[in-house]
């Protein structure tokens, strides 16, 4: 909403805390200070509020509630114009390394909680905003404030468990354990203290904040900005609003922004006119009526559950049914950001379908007063008040002003809730509410109310059932009667939007069931007259769910005795970017300052999967402002064919495009968001061609890239012919998002002589950056310099795919001369750079009834999308198990989805995944133990592995051993099935899973090589550099380890400025785990060569310092720069003679998982894990324990959360974390303990480690196994026994439908199916009574009609 010169009352005010911000314009939203003050440590994530990278705080005064309030928000969802008489604080105004950390930046980087660092401003601004308003927190505070982050590259448990370092002393004086549980209590200072010792924290000292700015105390005034497109009005009283609204009926009011923002950026909505009526006192009303809590509609969700909890400790248990009903429901209501912002009115009025508090007013007949200038209307929430999508009963110049919340009464009951894929900050799967009113001391009902999202295309009243049930008494026939009523009216068409049809029809049923429970209770307890109590075994489907605040241990090997203290190796020091990066200090790609005369560009993508580019319109484009080129492939000087291995893309398309988001052009323009703006103007017709989107399409099309690989060993017909028993399946497991925080970003600086250009890169590969641009400019290698100074996050993602946005900027940037620079939107990104393969698995194996597995036949179907780029399994296909007969083969399916590419794991997860699919499938034929079925196949050393690789320093039986005793299975197990035979509705399980990774860049041999730079300077200080790029994993830390310990001086004296291909030529991607190993004994071997020319100086003066012998051979004109080199030797592999060896070693784990499955919704409980991991001698301990945990969270979404969700049409539906939900903090289990396996070196390694960033990551899967273990003990209940499918993710609509029992079976019912029924019952009366007979034809007739 930027400013004209003549706009009415255009002076924006605001703090920036301590700088007071007088601005004569206004931009989109808090991030656009980057520049124009340049604040670069608040950090745009998604731009819709998802990740809260962005987070900052806001302070505001207010009559009411006493001022000042102190609130994070998301930046990305703030326009300036709402700042006004505000004081933000970023990041960089709580405190800085120069100066001095404030206690929360401290703790996160002491405490080794920032790994990439780019979401840490963020995170560290959640606690600040919480501490604040709140200097002791509790944890359910403490919780709720990281709600609205998400969790990608965190080393999570150790900060998560920090703010009781403020809190310990209060809450041991006050008999409370530790927030961290009772085991931390007894663990933190045994373990912990080995990582960080929390005596040296600062303490936090609330006095010393900064004060709130007495003129921002002055009553607000009406203001008025007009932008560009739009005119926002920030109204001062009611009148003026209502006058507005007159005015401009079709104006929008805004208060949080949560939702027109959105619609806005990514929908390409446009509203001429907003109105702000945050301020306005009606509209911030609260107060207590007759009849209820009267709200006004501009209250925020934060206040309101203020006001709720308030309420519900003071009132009568009778009267507040549908507080906590709406209390509970605000618990998982997106994050605390959005809350502290989003108004209880633009909920109500942009009627979301799937809203969460909608329901609940509608259940309870709230009552609205509306609002016009004409007068008020009071109405009650009933289901005419939703006439269709998005759409309300409100007229186009009324608004909404109150809304009044009833107060229940005796013999009323209330519940409400809400099913979504993540339980925290999540869009609801289905949401209801449910409201039961009974007659005086009876259980008769007297009124019934039932009332759910997610079931239409409005909130929705059941209004057949509650008629039918009403003056029915509360029993089991009332249930049973309910269930079929609820299966016949709560219908979904077969191609409703949303899908899970048959889940959310389920889950309308198997909600009421837990309503029923809970009023059944409470009756039994409220009533004098007798009703039967619920079943012991079903009571705890009934419960809410509790959070438990998580505790971890992370246990590791100590330096040997003797040490050198300066001797770094092996210690676990802190990031060497963790303080920057806790102080919004650390740079990355979009934080260089602009350059002057700077552009920006935008990409202009296809929106056809298969099709031929007919003509492009480009006419309304080259219209909008401050546009300056469109480029096409006509403009590439140089190749437009690209690629990562083989030259099969393109850098722009020119005749045909082959996947939604295959980038077609671009624009060129003086701001991002005017390039975006002309993007999205460009229109595109296609004459279209059939896509091919799935496996199975390619599998039926034989649709495949070349060439086909094959791995054997041994003859596995003979071994079929030997096996007892031979089972046949097949597993399909999703694809995954790299979701890296910071998207994909380039600056592009032309150099004006000879083809020169410097490139910023967000890249895991400088080199092949290097060589693509080269090859699109039409110039040499040496024209070109790539320079990465961090990434935020990139976990395979950038190690190819980020050539795509880097050669056409450069292009750009050569032909425009003048540097540009393009950073994408998270959903841009999403949709053009592809992520981990979806993997389809068939397998045959056969096996003895002993459970010991002789023979194996294995198929892999990966979708590499539309070019091959990277794409590998075949290797990791028996995971840790020893099959003498044993064949796998493996197809790249071609499709018209953007390429998938290298991910953490590179294949290797989901060809595990499918081997412990088929081993369990094995377990349970054989009716053993699975862990005693995977214990009695694993490999020993010495053995063999189908491509023949002999296995040195197993180690994976010590892991294996080790992980069953610190995890307690054997007791564990015992537990849980005690557990399972007292809940019918709960189920936990349990699983133990392995894992053998290979460690090296199998995709490219020549890439098996690194080299490194040292610079000494004359002061004794030390210039390092090396071929690798710092994403978060903590190479640099660990390379100036390693460079410390062969110079033998300090960390301190040792400095990495960046990666840059002006260094260090030639250099390999930093992927597949090998940058520690690689460019470790590179250093190794430049520094050795530097010692080597000082050794005369520390020989003639043994008692010098570092910087004595450096000067003395410096005086002596020695060379104080030496490169290093190293190459792993001994590699290779032949896939036609299966000979060769394809891995420098191996890396092994294991892993124990527990889990807790509500068989009810699908939903579940990560309840512990111990993990084990072989790691050899640590280089950093502190860093490879928050690998671990970052790669199993990584993980847990692979196989529990993330899915992928494609159109038939190739259309990417789930772009961004509003509809991609990756693990929050609520998903780490509730006890995460970790062990570095002692005493393993290797010796194939620098200083005998091993490689630890992506091995771990498959030891998620025993989350997703311990989920399999739970179901199997649900349909065990329903009599169902043996092996069953389950695919990966296991979804909480996956789950539930596995979950089989008599819900699942009402829903799922064919009129074939019923016909049979009724003649089994009818030819079977001896087995059968009469009413049961009756009872089962009934709920067949209703549900015959509605059948998908």
């Amino acid at each position: 909403f930027c400013l004209s010169p003549n706009s009415v009352n255009c002076l924006l005010l605001f703090h920036l805390f301590v700088h007071r911000v007088v601005k004569s314009f206004a931009g989109n939203c808090s991030l656009t200070l980057r520049f124009t003050v340049g604040l670069t440590g608040t950090k745009l994530g998604c731009a819709e509020g998802g990740c809260g990278a962005c987070t900052v705080m806001v302070s505001r005064s207010s009559p009411s509630p006493p001022p000042p309030r102190h609130f994070a928000v998301n930046a990305c969802l703030a326009p300036l114009c709402s700042l006004h008489h505000s004081a933000v604080t970023t990041v960089e105004g709580i405190g800085s390394v120069a100066s001095k950390l404030h206690p929360v930046q401290e703790r996160i980087a002491r405490a080794h909680g920032s790994q990439c660092g780019f979401c840490t401003p963020g995170i560290v601004m959640s606690m600040y905003a919480l501490l604040r308003n709140n200097p002791q927190p509790s944890l359910l505070d403490i919780e709720e404030a990281f709600q609205g982050e998400v969790l990608r590259s965190y080393q999570s448990k150790t900060f998560v468990c920090s703010p009781c370092w403020w809190q310990k002393e209060t809450y041991m004086e006050s008999g409370w354990p530790c927030t961290c549980s009772e085991a931390c209590t007894k663990r933190e200072y045994v373990e912990y203290f080995l990582l960080y010792n929390p005596s040296e924290f600062m303490p936090l000292d609330p006095t010393q904040e900064i004060i709130f700015p007495i003129e921002l105390k002055k009553p607000l005034k009406q203001l008025c900005f007009q932008g560009e497109r739009v005119l926002w009005i920030q109204p001062s009283s009611l009148t003026e609003l209502l006058d507005f609204k007159t005015q401009y009926p079709e104006a929008r009011l805004v208060v949080g922004n949560t939702e027109v923002g959105i619609e806005m950026k990514f929908k390409n909505l446009l509203y001429p006119v907003i109105l702000a009526p945050a301020f306005i006192p009606e509209l911030n009303t609260v107060q207590r009526t007759a009849d209820g809590i009267l709200f006004g509609a501009a209250c925020t969700l934060t206040r309101l559950g203020m006001v709720l909890r308030d309420a519900v400790q003071e009132l009568p248990t009778y009267q507040t049914e549908v507080f906590r009903a709406v209390l509970e429901q605000l618990r998982w209501f997106a994050g605390q950001q959005v809350r502290n912002v989003a108004a209880i009115g633009g909920n109500i009025v942009t009627a979301s379908p799937i809203s969460d508090l909608n329901p609940v007013f509608l259940a309870a007949g709230c009552k609205l007063t509306l609002a016009s200038k004409g007068g008020k209307r009071v109405i009650e929430m009933d289901d005419s008040f939703f006439p269709g999508y998005r759409k309300t009963v409100l007229k186009p110049d009324e608004i909404l002003l109150f809304i009044e919340i009833p107060f229940t009464k005796k013999g009323q009951y209330f519940s409400a809730f809400k099913q979504s894929q993540r339980r925290e900050d999540d869009i609801a799967t289905v949401t209801c509410a449910m409201n039961v009113a009974f007659e005086e001391n009876t259980n008769s009902v007297r009124n019934l109310r039932l009332s759910y999202g997610g079931m239409a295309p409005t909130t929705v009243l059941a209004k057949e059932t509650c008629k039918r049930l009403t003056g029915r008494k509360w029993s089991d026939e009332l249930l049973q009667d309910a269930c079929s009523l609820l299966a016949k009216e709560m219908t979904l068409d077969p191609s409703a939007p949303g899908g899970m049809v048959t889940y959310r029809r389920t889950l309308t049923i198997s909600l009421f069931f837990k309503f029923y429970l809970i009023v059944q209770h409470k009756l039994a307890q409220d009533l004098n007259v007798e009703v039967r109590y619920v079943r012991p075994d079903y009571a705890s489907a009934a419960e809410l769910f509790h959070s438990v605040f998580p505790c971890s241990t992370q246990l590791f090997q100590e330096v040997p005795p003797g040490q050198n203290k300066d001797d770094v190796v092996g210690r676990p020091i802190m990031h060497l970017s963790a303080l920057k990066q806790a102080t919004g200090e650390a740079v990355y790609c979009d934080d260089i300052p602009c350059y002057d005369n700077e552009l920006h560009l935008a990409l202009v993508t296809s929106t056809k999967a298969h099709a031929f580019i007919e003509n492009i319109d480009t006419k309304e484009a080259m219209c909008v402002p401050g546009v300056v080129a469109f480029l096409t492939a006509k403009d590439i000087p140089g190749s437009n064919r690209t690629g990562p291995a083989v030259y099969d893309e393109t850098v722009l398309a020119e005749d045909m495009v082959t996947c939604v988001g295959h980038i077609i052009a671009a624009i060129v323009a003086d701001t991002q968001a005017h390039a975006q703006r002309a993007a999205k103007a460009v229109k595109i017709t296609y004459k279209e061609l059939k896509p091919v989107v799935t496996i199975q399409e390619a599998i039926s099309c034989k649709s495949f890239y070349q060439p086909t690989r094959k791995i054997e060993q041994g003859n596995i017909e003979e071994g079929f012919k030997k096996a007892d028993h031979i089972l046949e399946g097949e597993m399909h497991i999703g694809g995954q998002e790299h979701f890296y925080l910071e998207t994909n970003c380039t600056l592009a600086v032309p150099r004006g002589e000879d083809g020169e250009m410097e490139m910023f890169v967000s890249t895991q590969s400088t080199s092949k950056t290097q060589m693509l641009v080269a090859k699109a400019l039409g110039v040499p290698a040496n024209r070109i310099v790539c320079r990465v100074k961090r990434m935020g996050g990139g976990f395979g993602g950038k190690e190819c795919r980020s050539t795509i946005l880097s050669t056409v900027v450069a292009v750009a940037a050569q032909k425009l001369k003048k540097p540009v620079r393009c950073m994408l939107d998270r959903d841009e990104d999403m949709l053009v750079t592809g992520g981990r393969h979806p993997f389809l698995g068939r397998y045959k194996v056969g096996f003895m009834k002993t459970g010991r597995i002789v023979s194996l036949e294995v198929t892999y179907y990966s979708n590499a999308g539309n070019s091959a780029d990277l794409s590998l399994a075949l290797f990791h296909m028996e995971n840790c198990y020893n099959i003498p007969h044993i064949r796998g083969m493996g197809y790249m399916c071609k499709t018209n989805l953007p390429s998938n590419t290298a991910f953490r794991g590179f294949g290797g997860p989901q060809g595990m995944m499918v081997a412990e699919s088929w081993m369990g499938d094995v377990a349970l034929h054989c009716g053993l133990p699975v862990e005693q079925v995977r214990r009695l196949n694993m490999y020993k050393q010495g053995d063999r592995t189908p491509f023949t690789q002999r296995l040195e320093q197993f180690t994976i039986d010590r892991c294996w051993e080790e992980c069953l005793s610190i995890s307690q299975y054997n007791q564990r197990r015992k537990a849980i099935e005690q557990f399972n035979r007292q809940h019918r509705w709960k189920k936990r399980g349990i699983a133990v899973i392995p894992t053998k990774f290979g460690i090296t860049l199998t995709s490219n041999l020549y890439s098996i090589q690194a080299g490194a730079l040292v610079h000494v300077y004359i002061d004794g200080s030390v210039l390092l550099t090396h071929g690798g790029t710092e994403m978060g994993q903590g190479l640099h830390t660990k390379m100036v380890q390693v460079a410390s310990k062969v110079l033998g001086i300090p960390c301190s004296k040792i400095h990495i400025s960046e990666t840059s291909t002006s260094t260090v030529p030639n250099t390999s991607p930093t992927a597949a785990s090998a940058s520690s190993d690689l460019n470790g004994m590179a250093i190794y071997d430049a520094c050795q060569t530097l010692n080597q020319r000082l050794q005369p100086y520390k020989t003639k003066n043994p008692k010098g310092t570092w910087e004595d012998w450096v000067k003395a051979a410096y005086f002596d004109r020695v060379n104080l720069s030496a490169n290093g080199f190293y190459k792993t030797p001994d590699m290779g592999y032949d896939f036609e003679t299966n000979e060769g060896k394809p891995f420098n070693y191996f890396s092994y784990g294991v892993a124990c998982s527990e889990v807790e499955v509500d068989c009810l919704t699908g939903d579940h409980k990560n309840l512990h894990t111990s993990i084990v991991m072989d790691v050899g001698n640590s280089l950093n301990p502190a860093i490879d324990i928050g690998q671990v945990e970052g790669a199993f969270m990584q993980g847990v979404g692979l196989f529990t959360l993330e899915e992928l969700l494609y159109s038939p049409e190739g259309v990417l539906l789930t772009r961004g974390p509003g509809m991609y939900k990756i693990p929050a903090f609520g998903d780490i289990p509730t006890e995460l303990n970790v062990s570095l396996l002692r005493d393993a070196p290797n010796e194939k390694a620098i200083f005998s480690s091993k490689a630890v960033g992506e091995p771990p990551l498959f030891l998620a899967a025993s989350v997703f196994y311990a989920i399999k273990d739970a179901i199997t003990a649900a349909r065990a209940e329903s009599g169902l026994r043996g092996p069953f499918r389950l695919d990966s993710p296991a979804t909480p609509e996956r789950i539930r439908n596995a979950c089989e029992d008599s819900f699942t079976k009402l829903v799922r019912m064919t009129p074939l199916f019923i016909v049979a029924l009724c003649f089994f019952i009818f030819s079977h009366k001896s087995s059968f009574t009469l009413w049961l007979d009756f009872h089962w034809i009934r709920i067949c007739c209703v549900l015959g009609s509605r059948t998908q």
